[in-house]
């Protein structure tokens, strides 16, 4: 009776009433979303409104039991609970697809289980067990290998066996517990530098320069290297002299070549290219022998990209499938389908527009309860806030996601364990990407790639996946305000 009233007064009733206020007005949205004047009652379990309460009663009962065990178990059992899910990703692949993806385990036609949606859960507490060890710290590319693997074995597992690849980008989220953690902020920078690249490089594929022979993608792809380079140049090199000469050799030679055209045209796509991999290469070779690291990895990172750039248009034109190209096409603007693979962010756009700032009010949406917007009580259900709460209730939407956010890395930093604090950064970092993820998918502004909003999104799975991340680490931070004491 007394260890029930410690744990009692220490959990965080504080963000238990967040998580029950998004999971409250989430529910009201998909009653929304799904509403049917056939079906009117809101508590019809037939409906999507009335089966989203079953889940949500079985997501508290979840909760309770979490907050109950001994919190040593999710450190215990981190590894087995990892393994586990492994098998369960596996075995979708023998049950019939969903639209494509072999992301479920049917028990029957009314009741399914998406293993993905807890492989995030089961990631996270291996990455906090392994990390978690006494001075682990990502001090180098070798200490970044082993959580590499851990994070890439469902990842891959999901994208490739699977066929889900919106599932498997939500393990980008650990990026952000590798760096705080230690790692390079060279490392996100690389991944940044990535997406621009590959945008410049497939949009721009086909534009002329106006001046010479070239395009706009490889040209700017090769600038943005160039000023890379010659920025690290300027920053890290000791010899004043060499920095001015590298930097005038690189505007001497652009400025050789603008002359030359005058008379004969020059492709500027190969200059750039040409001298992108000689500064490269010198920075390498000339740091070798100076021993500064710095301006070695800029070089290979040059040579790397140049690589990476040469085969963005044969990722997407090859690689790439058809829906992921279209999308992609549609989000750069390099076309318009608003009646084919942009329907849906289209009429997702037209619904939160029509709310204006006041919303239509409950159950009053025409797109919503016309069902315009297809998949608007799961992945597009933003859209439903939009419509029926207008730009009031969007706005309170996101400044309450942002507070439960701010709470969770709160709950985190203040973990004097290892393992919990590493924990409470990868539950922050998940909802994050997902929160950024879905409503841009929504807005418009990135891919649909079928990531749902926390506690908002009609699902089983993914209530309780994103409730058992919640509860473990509430009950963590329990065990770490009762150890304080």
């Amino acid at each position: 009776m007394q260890r029930r009233t410690k744990l009692i007064n220490n959990i965080d009733w504080w963000t238990i009433l967040l998580y029950l206020g998004l999971c409250i007005f989430g529910w009201i949205n998909i009653s929304g979303a799904s509403y049917s004047y056939d079906h009117p009652s809101l508590i019809d379990f037939s409906t999507v409104a009335g089966k989203q309460l079953i889940w949500l009663g079985g997501a508290l009962l979840l909760g309770g039991i979490i907050l109950l065990l001994d919190h040593k178990i999710y450190d215990t059992a981190a590894y087995f609970a990892y393994a586990a899910v492994l098998v369960l990703l596996i075995i979708t692949r023998f049950f019939p697809p969903v639209k494509g993806s072999y992301s479920w385990i049917s028990f029957s036609s009314s009741f399914r289980l998406q293993p993905a949606e807890f492989a995030k859960l089961t990631t996270a507490l291996a990455l906090a067990k392994f990390m978690g060890q006494y001075d682990y710290r990502l001090r180098s590319w070798r200490d970044l290998v082993k959580p590499l693997i851990i994070l890439g074995i469902p990842a891959m597992i999901i994208m490739v066996w699977e066929n889900e690849t919106g599932s498997a980008l939500v393990f980008a989220a650990f990026m952000l517990v590798f760096y705080r953690q230690g790692m390079s902020g060279y490392v996100l920078l690389c991944g940044i530098a990535a997406v621009a690249l590959f945008i410049l490089a497939v949009k721009y594929s086909d534009v002329p320069i106006p001046i010479g022979t070239g395009t706009v993608g490889m040209l700017s792809c090769m600038l943005l290297l160039l000023a890379t380079g010659i920025f690290f140049v300027l920053q890290e090199n000791r010899y004043r002299m060499e920095k001015w000469i590298i930097t005038g050799s690189v505007a001497g030679l652009y400025g050789l070549c603008l002359l030359i055209n005058i008379w004969v045209p020059v492709n500027f796509n190969w200059v750039s290219l040409a001298i992108v991999v000689l500064l490269a290469i010198y920075l390498i070779v000339a740091n070798l022998y100076k021993r500064n690291p710095v301006l070695v990895m800029v070089g290979v990172f040059m040579l790397l990209s140049v690589a990476y750039t040469n085969g963005c248009n044969y990722i997407f034109h090859h690689v790439l499938r058809d829906h992921q190209r279209s999308r992609i096409e549609l989000i750069l603007g390099m076309r318009d389908d608003p009646h084919g693979v942009g329907y849906n962010v289209n009429q997702a756009q037209i619904a939160i527009t029509t709310g204006r700032f006041w919303g239509k009010g409950w159950h009053q949406g025409t797109q919503t309860q016309m069902k315009f917007v297809p998949e608007q009580a799961t992945d597009f259900i933003f859209s439903t806030v939009g419509e029926e709460w207008g730009f009031v209730g969007t706005a309170g939407v996101l400044v309450f996601y942002l507070i439960f956010i701010l709470r969770l890395i709160h709950i985190a930093e203040r973990q004097k364990d290892n393992f919990a604090r590493i924990y409470g950064y990868s539950v922050a970092s998940i909802f994050l990407l997902h929160l950024t993820i879905n409503i841009g998918m929504v807005l418009g502004v990135l891919p649909v790639i079928g990531i749902p909003l926390p506690f908002f999104s009609y699902g089983g799975s993914s209530l309780w996946g994103f409730t058992m991340l919640l509860f473990i680490l509430l009950r963590l931070d329990a065990a770490g305000a009762e150890q304080m004491r």
